[in-house]
């Protein structure tokens, strides 16, 4: 019988991660045929809470970089692995230019061109940080998408590390081929990609983003009734912020002007081609026309 296609997404579990990252994590590299016990993780905060690498550090023996920004969790990080000398924190921040990227930060390590496992999740920039690796190539790569953004939409914040809007799963997709990468299990918020050449290995006969994402709970629809009506279904909130979305807050048209186009009196007519800067659809605007004609005559 065939493998549905997210099946990895059974072995799911958490020890250290968040969302089931490490049963995941722990069964890719049960299939892959080669492994040299090294992985890099940025942000890694303390290098224990909600980790993606610890679990592989405490009970697999990897060594690792751990590159954390904050200097507050960089030193507890530090702490957290003093006694570890397999273990190197990094206090930085992963760019995607030539003095701060992932290739420059890591060539002062001993660790393989292609080492095992990197985990990215800085909360915005993910989708530059992996663009601009060139040098190192990990086996397998989890990253962050933004599990607001319908599967279907791609988005990619701008390159500006002074903003958090992070970017879509399709946008990371399309960024994986263009580096060698296949997607391979898709979390609520965390996608899993492996070096195309292990592709075939996992037995995945359908591995779009629509077919391997599941978890759709953090996604607000919005769309619109042929009255002008906006409407909003699925979370209708902001996750980060707890803050409701309301559907009386984004209307657009005023209350008057929400009816089909071709039962407009003539005044709202006037009026709704205002709102829509005198720019009907040539087609609706003919359909309008010819009412009103037929109404005259």
């Amino acid at each position: 019988m065939a493998k549905q296609p997210t099946w990895l997404v059974d072995f799911k579990r958490d020890v250290h991660s968040q969302a089931g990252e490490d049963g995941i994590v722990e069964k890719i590299f049960q299939i892959l045929p080669a492994s040299d016990r090294w992985c890099v993780e940025f942000g890694a905060w303390d290098g224990l809470h909600l980790s993606n690498t610890r679990y592989l550090i405490e009970t697999r023996g990897y060594s690792a970089v751990l590159i954390e920004g904050s200097a507050a969790k960089f030193d507890e990080l530090r702490q957290n692995y003093a006694a570890n000398r397999n273990v190197f924190g990094l206090h930085a921040f992963v760019g995607y230019t030539a003095g701060d990227n992932l290739d420059t930060l890591l060539s002062k390590y001993a660790i393989p061109v292609d080492f095992d496992f990197l985990s990215i999740d800085v909360d915005g920039n993910d989708f530059h940080i992996w663009k601009a690796m060139s040098k190192y190539r990990p086996k397998v790569i989890v990253i962050e998408f933004n599990p607001t953004i319908p599967t279907e939409v791609r988005f990619v914040q701008r390159a500006d590390s002074a903003i958090n809007q992070g970017s879509s799963l399709s946008a990371l997709v399309e960024l994986g081929r263009d580096q060698g990468y296949e997607l391979v299990a898709a979390l609520h918020h965390n996608a899993f990609f492996v070096d195309a050449k292990y592709f075939a290995l996992f037995e995945i006969n359908d591995n779009r983003p629509q077919a391997l994402r599941t978890d759709l709970s953090s996604i607000t629809y919005i769309f619109s009734g042929f009255d002008g009506t906006l409407f909003l279904e699925g979370q209708r909130k902001l996750p980060w912020h707890g803050v409701p979305l309301m559907e009386s807050k984004i209307q657009h048209l005023p209350k008057y002007l929400r009816k089909y186009p071709l039962n407009f009196s003539a005044a709202e007519m006037i009026v709704a081609r205002a709102y829509a800067g005198w720019s009907f659809p040539r087609r609706l605007w003919h359909r309008v026309q010819t009412a009103f004609s037929r109404r005259s005559g």
